[in-house]
């Protein structure tokens, strides 16, 4: 009976060590990398970019492709009528029937430069008519060929714009685009580095929990012996209570901080995960004049603030053409024919040339255009305004930037310090604490003391990497590797251009 008591425990023991070994196993270690790698994946506002910019891309290509040659063919297999009409001097009613077919083909050629358009058709029908009134009826095939060519005058080249206006949307999606990989590098980072935190102060915190252990251990055999008095004791209970409470809070606070991780990266909430990384501090030499510089001529923002300015500029235009004075030139040759019989329908062909000019004079508008052309005027001066604002928040931002730098430099130097001294107190007072020189009290103190310097030394290198990540993209150069930095899926969309 106690063997199999024995074996059961053993079985057990065995099952729980294989599942708490399974369970570290199912536990996904995630470098910065490789979070950002997912990120870019999985995330729903870079999907949604990524889509935008695809759709305008196809608005480019359409764009382009309506600027070729279009072939049409309209076809009416079959057309019947039947009226009747009231002939006043005979005072009598006439009907006429009427059947035929017809087919135009159409190939029509815009023209860029010009904003015109060139045309080629041709017009084929049969037609069977007769009529009451005359008693008589025809029926035979006739066919018509001529070129013809419009062209708007004295008015924009609304063709160049449109196309103009795409190859802007297209820019300005790709940039977005870019943008939001930049913004979803910053929240990773700092979702990263935050899961760092929290997995730092629960590896402090639970070094500071042994140490309380060892602290009780100490002080509940002084007590036994009759070298320390029981409050003693009763105050390294509590100490030991507090620190288990502190460990509790941040594997808690731990946990938190990995779901929104894991929301963020678009991965299961379900699976365990942790972040690998080794901080080193490396100081970086800033050049302020360099990043101000490489701001003020890369920074995507300003592109997309002239992408702006270039749009109410042609909404502008567009708007100066309400109620204008216009015109259109058409010029058309070709030549006409009809026959009973289909192969002599060009038996006497009737040249057609024709010419027209139309203008469009407006009189009087009650002020319309001219308030909406001042409208239109003043969004340019809004977007103008726009884009020398955004030069002055890009100079400021990355000034501050690197006067954060410079303090942190100095902080980590500090902090580095500090907690070297704290460490080299805390092991100095704790063998007072054993001599029975120091109360639970003050080594509490102490404890914390240690913890607090050891945060702040992983804050500050946290700190000084974030702030690095920022200048890179406030200025999108990276000091760390002395390059451009200019977002890869731009590179491939320039290439592409």
């Amino acid at each position: 009976m106690i063997l199999n008591k024995l074996t059961l425990k053993t079985f057990a023991l065995t099952g729980i060590l294989l599942l708490a070994s399974f369970c570290a196993s199912a536990q996904k270690q995630l470098t910065l990398e490789e979070a950002l790698l997912i990120a870019f994946d999985n995330s729903p506002d870079i999907k949604k970019s990524k889509i935008n910019m695809e759709q305008n891309k196809e608005r480019l290509n359409a764009q382009l492709a309506s600027l070729r040659s279009r072939f049409s063919f309209d076809v009416t297999p079959l057309s019947y009528e039947k009226t009747e009409s009231y002939n006043e001097y005979f005072s009598t009613w006439n009907t006429s029937e009427n059947k035929g077919a017809s087919g135009t083909f159409t190939v029509s050629q815009p023209i860029k430069l010009t904003d015109g358009r060139l045309s080629l058709r041709n017009e084929f029908g049969y037609q069977d008519n007769s009529s009451e009134s005359s008693n008589s009826s025809y029926s035979g095939y006739n066919n018509s060929l001529y070129m013809q060519y419009d062209q708007p005058i004295f008015t924009f080249n609304k063709t160049k714009m449109d196309l103009t206006r795409n190859e802007l949307n297209l820019e300005n999606a790709t940039l977005s685009y870019s943008i939001q990989m930049l913004n979803i590098e910053r929240q990773v980072n700092q979702a990263f580095y935050t899961i760092y935190q929290k997995q730092m102060a629960l590896q402090i915190s639970e070094e500071e929990y042994e140490n309380q252990k060892t602290s009780k251990e100490i002080i509940a055999s002084k007590v036994e012996g009759g070298l320390s008095a029981k409050e003693e004791l009763y105050q390294a209970e509590l100490n030991l209570a507090t620190s288990k409470s502190t460990l509790d809070n941040n594997r808690v606070e731990l946990e938190n901080a990995k779901d929104e991780f894991k929301l963020l990266l678009g991965i299961s909430l379900y699976e365990d995960i942790s972040v690998s990384t080794n901080i080193q501090y490396i100081p970086v030499v800033v050049d302020l004049e360099k990043a101000i510089e490489n701001g003020l001529t890369q920074r995507l923002e300003l592109t997309q603030r002239e992408i702006d300015l270039n749009n109410a500029k042609f909404d502008l235009i567009e708007t100066s053409a309400i109620n204008e004075f216009k015109g259109n030139i058409s010029l058309s040759m070709g030549i006409m024919g009809n026959n009973k019989n289909l192969a002599d329908v060009y038996d006497k062909p009737t040249k057609s040339p024709r010419v027209g000019v139309t203008f469009s004079i407006p009189i009087f508008d009650w002020g319309e255009r001219r308030a909406r052309i001042r409208a239109a005027e003043l969004e340019v001066e809004s977007r103008e305004i726009d884009k020398n604002s955004l030069k002055d928040d890009i100079t400021i931002n990355i000034r501050k930037i690197y006067r954060n730098l410079q303090n942190l430099i100095q902080q980590i130097d500090i902090a580095k310090q500090n907690e070297k001294n704290a460490q080299l107190t805390y092991d100095i007072n704790l063998e007072r604490y054993r001599n029975g020189d120091l109360t639970s009290i003050d080594l509490e103190r102490f404890q914390n003391q240690l913890s607090e310097k050891k945060m702040n030394l992983a804050n500050s290198l946290i700190n000084y990497k974030l702030e690095l990540l920022n200048l890179k993209i406030q200025s999108l150069w990276d000091f760390e590797k002395n390059q451009s930095f200019v977002p890869l899926e731009l590179q491939e969309n320039l290439r592409m251009e």
